[in-house]
């Protein structure tokens, strides 16, 4: 009988004990929850999209709209949460600041997963997989086939700032002058022009520049530079949004929407006749 009497005031010691423990995971598991962006989407009732204007992933048509593979996600996502997609278009090398700043929910626009990035915020599993090209001017490359070609004092490469492009010239390119630029499309200028010998940019914009451009531009890689796979970025602190994402993608990866979606704005040029000039 006492060892039982001992063994019954152990336990209730044990609930005693244990009971606070539990009451403040539940609150910790509230306040994660009521300070997640899903729960602030749900009650605006509005995704708010943090992106940067660049073909094919999001640009302008003639009608002025937002078109491209990255507004079609965002779309998709907000369609399936039930909320309508707000779009805040804002300058690439300021667009993780602003993301912390909370001047929107995630940023769905092709970002490039990379240890730095992912030190200020957290990504989402990869939802398509692009990489690092060139494009060069065939009077002012003629004959360049090799990265040491272009790795020299006198070439001069451009590309768009704050985007893996720049980081992947840097690294590839070290010798050459760098040139950076707020777009894809004055940088592309300067190579078309004949002010600069290449640009480095991210797939498909180097295969688009030179299809689009055949009597000035050209391709001396066959395969990309660099693969990297791209992802959505949301705010440290923020596991539900990150699970809700996560599984999102997963769900339009069996059912081939993404496949889809990028095979239409990636591998074909259906959509050109839609661009604003």
């Amino acid at each position: 009988m006492l060892n039982f009497r001992k063994l019954a005031f152990a336990a209730a010691a044990a609930v005693a004990l244990l009971t606070p423990l539990a009451a403040q995971a539940q609150d910790a598991r509230q306040a994660l929850s009521q300070s997640s962006a899903i729960e602030d989407i749900k009650k605006r009732g509005s995704l708010r999209v943090g992106m940067a204007t660049f073909v094919p992933w999001a640009f302008r048509n003639k009608a002025g709209e937002l078109i491209g593979y990255e507004i079609d996600v965002a779309k998709k996502l907000a369609e399936d949460m039930g909320v309508r997609a707000e779009f805040v278009p804002t300058a690439w090398d300021g667009i993780i600041p602003a993301l912390i700043a909370g001047q929107f929910d995630f940023i769905i626009g092709g970002m490039t997963i990379t240890p730095a990035r992912n030190l200020t915020v957290n990504f989402t599993a990869p939802y398509s997989a692009t990489g690092v090209d060139v494009v060069a001017n065939k009077r002012l490359a003629n004959g360049f086939s090799t990265i040491a070609d272009f790795d020299k004092p006198n070439v001069t490469l451009v590309t768009r700032r704050g985007s893996s492009a720049a980081a992947a010239a840097q690294r590839l390119f070290p010798k050459a002058t760098l040139r950076q630029f707020d777009d894809d499309a004055q940088a592309l200028l300067e190579v078309t022009n004949g002010r600069a010998h290449g640009m480095i940019g991210t797939v498909p914009r180097p295969v688009f520049a030179a299809l689009d451009n055949p009597d000035t531009l050209f391709q001396p890689f066959a395969e990309p530079l660099v693969r990297q796979a791209d992802a959505m970025a949301v705010r440290k602190g923020d596991p539900d949004s990150l699970n809700f994402l996560n599984n999102w993608i997963q769900s339009r990866q069996l059912d081939g929407w993404l496949a889809e979606r990028q095979a239409y704005w990636f591998k074909g040029r259906e959509w050109r006749d839609q661009q604003a000039q």
